[in-house]
Formats: structure tokens, C-alpha cells, sequence
């Protein structure tokens, strides 16, 4: 392992934060708008770093998966506003789950292409206030949807509709893609099973021992409630429960609402600098941001997209994956993080997701890039660690990596 000394151009996370995250519809964020909610993040992140002002500020890059309703009219510049930065210019960006993660990879960019020294980055999603909508069906695709659907019901080995020189379903539900991967790498539904309450047990420990609330910042709504824990920890559950539930993607599916993530609702942010603007306004540097990769595949199989991203990550970093301390990975079902994590080589036991994951902390999609990045600081910190890897899924059959390294 050789890291190189830090530059002056190289991106540098100088604070960091999080909601916790609510349940979709029925928990604790339903009643708050994206802007306010994200609004009331960004501002407890930049109280950290008094030091910066709002002049400092280059840009405002937000990650949001559905940027529509509330959500939508380019909620980045709406936040800045709301944050009293009228000069501040904002962008909203969509990779789907890997949303903020790109923010944070746009920043780094333009930091190290000497166009801008002060980024804020995060993103939000507030499912609770938003519908289901189903995009049209284009022409082009053609029968995807049925093919998909009858893999389903029938139980059929999934196989590159490209081989057949069609068009894959870039529409497809994702937890039909899980069963798609589970059935293709041969996942049971016991391993399933078994991760999901690794997950739930693990989770529920970190958040009682004090651990998540390093990285939780405080949203207060508009009755005067301050919100502090995550709402979907289930630390009743057992092995025995989870077997007990039905697939919900497919009568001879595998996958369950138990061993995936639920849908939710929060916030994150964070604080992107050159290390030279750090040094010389004084601040303590978190963590340097050594590599990104982004990668694609087929949307029906969009689960094992974090193997060649990260892959590509930890090359452009000059690592290998023993070289990684810890390795947060988008737990979006069980189905996929498994075969993920084991083509990868990621060691489960000791490098994946110690302090559980969004099958038990909940996904709120744009936010929850930053999220796993608030995690991982979090973790190298408290485990006195120094290389982290972060890395997601995405809808649409892509894939996205970050290494970072722990510098206090």
C-alpha cells in the first residue's frame, strides 16, 4: 500500500453530517419539505466550519433521485437561497442512489482543476412526499417489461437481451434486478436472510452505543420536535421472522421486504476544500477524496454494478481491496451485496458495513451517497483506521466508487 502525500490541489472533506432518516409515509420526516429539511442539514454542517463563509463558497451541488414536485425547480439554488447565500449558484444531480456521491466527485473535480476551492455538496429525497411514477413505456424497448415479468414468474435464468440483439428493460423494477442477481450468482435466500439481520443487529448496536451520533445532526420540524435516531432499526427482529416473510417481487423469488432497504426519507451534507484552502484557514481536514470511478452494466443486473466500479477506484488509487479498512456498501438488497462484496474480494466479516446498513438504516436515495461517506469517516475515526471505500448500486445498470483516507 503507498498513498501519496497530500497536494494542495487534492479535495479534502472538512465536515460532514446527516438526518437520521425516516420511514417513507408512516415516520418521523413525513411532515417536512425537501428544501427545509436539507436547508436545516447544510446549515448544521457548515456551523462546523465557522471559519467559511458563505463567499467562500464556489458552488452548491445537490443529489436528488426524483427531482420532481417539491423536489424539483433545481432544489440546489432553492437551498442556497433558503440558506441566505443569494450569490451562491446550485445544481441538482441525479445518478439515481449514487446522486450525492457524484456531487461530491463533481466538487472534487473542479478542485482539482483549479475551479473553485469551497464546495458544498449533499442530497436529499423525502419519499414520503412524492408518488410513484411509472416512466412510459418508449417504443424502443419493446416487450423488456414482459420479458422481465415472465423472468420472474417463471423463474428462467436472466440472459443479455443484447445477445439477442434487443434492448434490455432500462425501465425494470429493482427488486426485480435482485432477483435477477440472485438467481444468476446463486444466492439463497438464507444468505439473504442472514445478511439482512447482520444488518439490523449491527445497526441497532452502533446507534445504541452513541456511535451514529457523531455523524446525525439535529432537524427540528415544525411542531418543535427534534429529530435525532433513525426510525427503521428493527431490533426485534430474529432469523425466524425474516424467514417467515414472503418474496415481494416474485412468487418464486427470494427476495423479501426484510433483506432489502426500505424506502425513506433524509438529508446529508458535507464540506468539499482544497487541502490548500484548508491550511490556510486553519481547518482540520477529515478525510482526502483519492479516487472515483463510475461504471455501467445491464440494467436488469444494475445490483452487481459496484464490482467494476470499485475495481476501477481502487486502481486509479493504487490499491487493492485488502488495502481498504473499511468498505461501505450500498445495502439495497441482500441479493446483491452479497455477490457484490464476494467478487470484489471484500472481506465480510471484518471490512463490510460494521455498523449495519441501509437495510436497516433505511436508503433515501439522493442522500444516502453522502450518507455511506459519513459513515465511513465516522468509522475509520472511531475504529482509528485510515483507508475507507464507499460504493452503490445504481438504477439504470451503473455502478459508483470512492476511496477516501482518514487524515484525523
Amino acid at each position: 500500500m503507498a498513498i501519496r502525500a497530500l497536494s494542495p490541489d487534492d479535495a479534502v472533506i472538512v465536515s460532514i453530517g446527516r438526518s437520521a432518516i425516516g420511514k417513507a409515509r408512516t415516520g418521523q420526516l413525513t411532515d417536512i419539505r425537501a428544501d427545509e429539511l436539507a436547508t436545516q442539514v447544510f446549515s448544521k454542517v457548515l456551523d462546523r466550519v465557522p471559519e467559511i463563509s458563505g463567499a467562500d463558497l464556489e458552488d452548491l451541488y445537490l443529489g436528488c433521485a426524483e427531482p420532481s414536485g417539491e423536489q424539483g425547480y433545481n432544489l440546489a439554488r432553492q437551498i442556497a437561497i433558503l440558506l441566505g447565500y443569494d450569490t451562491l449558484p446550485g445544481t441538482t444531480v441525479n445518478r439515481f442512489c449514487a446522486s450525492s456521491l457524484q456531487a461530491v466527485r463533481m466538487a472534487a473535480h473542479a478542485i482539482k482543476s483549479g475551479e473553485g476551492q469551497a464546495f458544498l455538496v449533499g442530497g436529499v429525497e423525502t419519499a414520503s412526499r412524492y408518488g410513484n411514477i411509472s416512466a412510459a413505456k418508449n417504443h424502443r424497448f419493446g416487450n423488456a417489461a414482459l420479458r422481465s415479468e415472465g423472468l420472474m414468474e417463471h423463474g428462467t435464468e436472466w440472459s443479455d437481451p443484447r445477445d439477442r440483439g434487443e434492448l434490455p428493460d432500462a425501465y425494470i423494477g429493482m427488486g426485480q434486478t435482485a432477483e435477477n442477481v440472485a438467481r444468476m450468482t446463486g444466492t439463497s435466500r438464507q444468505d439473504q436472510d442472514a445478511f439482512a439481520f447482520r444488518s439490523q443487529r449491527a445497526a441497532a448496536e452502533a446507534a445504541d452505543t452513541g456511535f451514529f451520533d457523531k455523524e446525525i445532526v439535529e432537524v427540528v420540524l415544525e411542531n418543535g420536535s427534534r429529530i435525532v435516531r433513525d426510525d427503521s432499526v428493527r431490533r426485534d427482529t430474529t432469523i425466524d421472522r425474516l424467514a417467515e416473510l414472503t418474496p415481494v417481487f416474485s412468487p418464486v423469488g427470494t427476495v423479501t421486504a426484510g433483506n432489502s432497504c426500505p424506502v425513506n426519507d433524509g438529508a446529508s451534507a458535507a464540506v468539499i476544500v482544497s487541502a490548500r484552502f484548508a491550511r490556510e484557514r486553519g481547518l482540520n481536514p477529515l478525510a482526502r477524496i483519492v479516487s472515483t470511478a463510475v461504471s455501467g452494466l445491464s440494467p436488469e443486473i444494475m445490483g452487481l454494478g459496484p464490482v467494476e466500479s470499485s475495481r476501477r477506484a481502487l486502481l486509479r488509487a493504487g490499491l487493492s481491496i485488502t488495502d481498504i479498512d473499511i468498505v461501505e456498501l450500498n445495502e439495497a438488497f441482500s441479493a446483491q451485496v452479497l455477490p457484490s462484496a464476494r467478487k470484489i474480494g471484500i472481506d465480510i466479516e471484518s471490512q463490510l458495513n460494521p455498523f449495519g446498513g441501509s437495510i436497516a438504516l433505511g436508503h433515501p436515495f439522493g442522500a444516502t451517497g453522502v450518507r455511506l461517506l459519513a459513515t465511513l469517516v465516522n468509522g475509520l475515526q472511531t475504529r482509528d483506521q485510515t483507508l475507507g471505500l464507499a460504493t452503490l448500486c445504481v438504477g439504470g445498470g451503473q455502478g459508483m466508487a470512492m476511496v477516501i483516507e482518514r487524515l484525523s
